[in-house]
């Protein structure tokens, strides 16, 4: 028997498992098993990258629950009445309780009908859009939700790109699972950009409508509705018919989805657009300055954008209560308007506002585009849209209307050029008009400017801010940027300082030539009175002062020292940087603005306590809450709606002293001389107490006044931006004093007649208004003239007091005697100021 061939036989040997573990060990070695792990390994991998990679650095959900959409700072009159707003966009900001039902679902139908169903992705869109991208080559359309516009718009930004989608995606998911469907939807509301610069619903509904949501009707809603999807292709002045395309669709989509009925659906389809030409926010014009300048002293607190903080003055949402009086503004602005007017009257027309290009009948974008408007008296800012060689030359204005200008209401003469003003015009020149017998007349703007301030000199806060004809024109703030020379409003400073120094408003000081040696090289300097009129000899304080003598101030800044009268200057505001002492600073040679000369003004009525001129009482976030000043309190039981017993609460006051108060008083006291019987007599019509000083610089470049009531001070300036001479005749008791009294006749119409008030310790004495001299058996009465009058007095500084009729029988008999010595009498004041020409 043949020997067989060895075999091999491998057995293996398993022990049956039961249970999970069995189970599992049975099925990990079939095939798909492999392939189901691999494809979970290689998905997990895939959602590491895709948080690496998308969802790691992407912004958190959470701050969506704070989220503070940018919002417009609202500034308020001293009433609290809104008044103008600071914005890039135009927003409010809305709860969702607020939207209007019918205004939610147009923009469900027309954006997300199933917002309330998915969780952030619609799926079953996703899958239309691109099947229909796929069989029909189309642009998928409504693959965002609601959700995702959020995120969009809020969180990832509008970059295009399949990387923002998925970003945009991922986040949809976490807004889900962090904010409700309302406050999503409320976002929404908020956020989205609908054209005209109005962000959000209900400020697109004023900017389409001209009233708020609440008021809107269903079709209007319905076209709010379309304009996410860009409010550039359904803009009503260019694109209606496509607008009222798209508008009907939506409606269709809200009748598809049972959100309105067959009957709203008719009468809706049926109705026009109902827009309205687009337009600013309709605050009315007040106070153009006086804004301009809050916006520069917000930005200069608060910064502009978010960068600087999350109270910018543009996206902040602030609201400011400024000092501003409306009514108070109106009659400052049209007084030193109508001094402009008057003043340039006659002098010829100063030329076009602006010269603007424009092509075919593209005229009323390019004037709306210069922002120029004009709201004196009944002027208007026109454009001349044709001139063909004849007349009359056709004029178009802001809203659209066109107009007509015939040659003879152009006849004036070009100022400075000569020539008929009419044969002047061209097409683009952008004039102001006024009607004028059925059509329109040319009009010139000053060439002359001027700033004015009001102020309440108990609180130093700003009522009114006039900085030249017209802000819109003009846009540099004469009232707080211009430099210029007070001239001499500058003289109760400088007297004030002597008045600190010991000497009395009786004190003798002599008006007569007065010269200072300046050197080798520059010799004497000699000074002169004001029209270089001759000095009167010796004469009192007060007498220098309401005559606005030049060579006494002069006399009187020497002996008293020019340090300390700048030292005043500076402590009192009228100067930023300490003048040198100069003898010329005492005659109003230094730079100054009409607002530190009110201010310094308001310190002498306030017994020389520190004044800060202020625009801003306070201003709150958003949510109420007082952010500036910081130190802002409110005072307790101001408010209180009836007495409570206890004493009436007042603000406690922490100004500091820069004057000492009986010295401001005194000048105080003497300011008033200057209204009745000095250089602004013609206040005194006005029958209240008034203080006050003209001014008029060398040139004459500038005619100043301020001055005003015990509640309320004012001042102002007239004079070219370059400095040029006003005419011989100009002086401020005849030009600015009369615009004060055109002001003060509206603004004191019904306002307590009160006095100044004096501090304690001031002594009233009877005094010879001609010597100064203390007087008995005579009584001070209302006469301007009268010979007795009440002088302020410190303790102690009064002179000797004499019997009047004593003083009269002496210089009865003294009489002959100095008829023998002397060729005449002393001359009296009204023949002197009659003699020399009048008073400065």
């Amino acid at each position: 028997m043949a020997d067989s061939e060895p075999t091999s036989i491998k057995l293996r040997l398993r022990r049956e498992i039961g249970g999970i573990a069995g189970a599992f060990e049975r099925i990990r070695h079939r095939w798909w098993f492999r392939v189901l792990a691999v494809l979970a390994l290689l998905a997990g991998l895939g959602m590491l990258a895709l948080w690496f990679l998308f969802a790691r650095n992407l912004p958190s959900v959470d701050t969506l629950r704070n989220y503070e959409p940018p919002l417009p700072t609202y500034v308020r009159s001293i009433e609290g009445e809104p008044i103008h707003s600071y914005a890039r966009e135009r927003r409010v900001q809305l709860s969702f309780e607020e939207y209007p039902d019918l205004l939610v679902k147009a923009f469900l139908a027309a954006e997300d009908r199933t917002f309330f169903e998915h969780s952030g992705l619609d799926y079953p869109g996703l899958v239309r859009a691109a099947f229909q991208g796929l069989t029909r080559g189309e642009t998928p359309r409504g693959t965002s939700t609601i959700t995702q516009q959020v995120a969009k718009n809020l969180l990832v930004g509008n970059e295009v790109s399949y990387t923002r989608k998925l970003k945009e995606a991922i986040l949809a998911w976490r807004i889900e699972e962090t904010l409700t469907k309302p406050q999503i939807l409320e976002l929404y509301l908020n956020s989205i950009e609908l054209g005209r610069n109005a962000g959000g619903v209900e400020a697109a509904s004023h900017a389409y409508f001209g009233k708020p949501l609440e008021e809107l009707t269903l079709p209007q809603f319905a076209y709010l509705a379309i304009l996410p999807k860009g409010p550039a292709n359904y803009t009503p002045e260019r694109h209606s018919e496509r607008a009222l395309e798209r508008r009907n669709w939506v409606l269709s989509e809200m009748l598809r989805n049972d959100f309105i009925t067959e009957a709203q659906y008719a009468a809706a389809v049926d109705a026009p657009l109902g827009t309205v030409p687009r337009q600013t926010p309709s605050f009315e014009r007040v106070g153009g300055y006086f804004v301009e300048e809050v916006r520069r002293q917000l930005i200069d607190k608060f910064g502009t954008t978010d960068e600087d903080g999350p109270y910018s003055v543009y996206n902040g949402g602030l609201w400011v209560r400024t000092s501003l009086d409306p009514d108070i503004q109106r009659y400052a602005q049209y007084a030193l308007r109508a001094g402009l007017v008057r003043f340039e009257r006659g002098r010829g027309w100063t030329g076009p506002i602006r010269e603007v290009e424009f092509e075919d009948d593209r005229w009323q974008q390019a004037l709306l585009n210069t922002n120029i408007g004009i709201d004196y008296s009944d002027w208007r800012a026109a454009i001349v849209v044709e001139k063909d060689g004849s007349e009359p030359i056709t004029i178009g204005f802001e809203d659209g209307e066109t107009g007509t200008l015939p040659r003879s209401n152009a006849s004036m003469p070009v100022r400075g050029q000569g020539g008929e003003a009419f044969a002047a015009l061209k097409r683009g020149d952008i004039i102001a008009v006024a009607p004028e017998g059925g059509r329109w007349a040319l009009r010139s703007i000053p060439r002359i400017s001027g700033g004015m301030v009001v102020e309440d000199p108990r609180t130093g806060r700003v009522l009114a801010m006039q900085g030249g004809f017209d802000s819109r024109i003009q846009a540099f703030n004469r009232a707080t940027q211009a430099q210029r020379q007070p001239g001499s409003t500058i003289k109760p400073i400088v007297y004030s300082a002597a008045l600190e120094q010991g000497m009395t408003p009786a004190s003798i000081i002599v008006d007569g030539p007065f010269c200072v040696w300046q050197g080798a090289q520059l010799g004497n300097k000699c000074f002169r009175n004001f029209g270089n009129s001759r000095g009167a000899g010796p004469r009192t304080m007060r007498w220098g002062i309401e005559q606005s003598r030049n060579l006494m101030t002069v006399r009187t800044a020497s002996e008293v020292g020019m340090e300390h009268i700048v030292d005043l200057m500076q402590r009192i505001g009228v100067s930023q940087q300490p003048y040198e002492p100069y003898l010329a600073y005492a005659l109003g040679a230094g730079e100054t603005t009409v607002m530190r000369m009110v201010n310094a003004y308001s310190i002498l009525v306030n017994h020389g306590r520190a004044l800060n001129p202020s625009l801003i009482d306070y201003v709150q976030d958003r949510h109420g809450n007082v952010i500036y000043p910081e130190n802002w309190r409110p005072c307790e039981r101001c408010n209180a709606p009836d007495w409570d017993g206890g004493a009436m609460p007042r603000p406690q006051i922490r100004a500091r002293q820069v004057l000492d108060a009986m010295s401001a008083y005194q000048m105080v006291h003497i300011a008033e001389g200057v209204v009745q019987r000095g250089t602004a007599t013609v206040l005194r019509s006005l029958e209240r107490p008034l203080m006050g000083k003209t001014g008029t610089t060398s040139g004459p470049t500038d005619v100043w006044f301020v001055g005003g009531a015990p509640q309320m001070m004012a001042g102002l300036y007239l004079g070219y931006d370059t400095p040029s001479n006003l005419g011989g005749y100009a002086q401020g008791g005849s030009i600015a004093a009369p615009i004060f009294k055109e002001f003060a006749e509206r603004a004191f119409e019904g306002m307590e007649v009160v006095p100044f008030r004096a501090p304690a310790g001031i002594r009233m004495v009877r005094v010879d208004r001609r010597t100064g001299k203390p007087v008995q058996g005579a009584w001070p009465s209302d006469e301007p003239l009268a010979s007795v009058i009440w002088e302020a007095f410190k303790p102690e500084s009064e002179p000797r007091r004499i019997d009047r009729e004593e003083e009269e029988d002496q210089q009865q008999r003294r009489a002959p005697e100095r008829k023998a010595t002397r060729p005449s009498e002393a001359p009296r004041d009204s023949e002197f100021l009659q003699r020399e020409g009048g008073i400065y």
